[in-house]
């Protein structure tokens, strides 16, 4: 299984997380991040294809995991923004 393949549909979103988290991350480094144009104009033109119907059962697949990491991602980012104003 080739991870990097996996990845594809969303690859730029992916390595960007990747790494924000293999550079080490701190709260403000977390509440801070965003995906670049390039990731996020991706997402929302695979999110148009996905509402058009126009996405194979593999790619949906691969947006809804998505759509789930960046649950995770605005829960982190919310919690890190917490830490922030009790000043930890």
């Amino acid at each position: 299984m080739n991870h990097d393949k996996d990845m594809s549909v969303t690859s730029p979103i992916y390595s960007e997380i990747i790494d924000l988290i293999a550079a080490g991350t701190t709260p403000q480094s977390v509440a801070n991040f965003r995906p670049s144009p390039e990731a996020q104009q991706r997402l929302a033109a695979l999110i148009e294809r996905e509402k058009a119907g126009c996405l194979s059962p593999e790619k949906k697949a691969k947006v809804d995991h998505f759509m789930e990491l960046e649950h995770i991602l605005r829960m982190a980012k919310a919690r890190a923004r917490q830490i922030l104003s009790r000043g930890e």
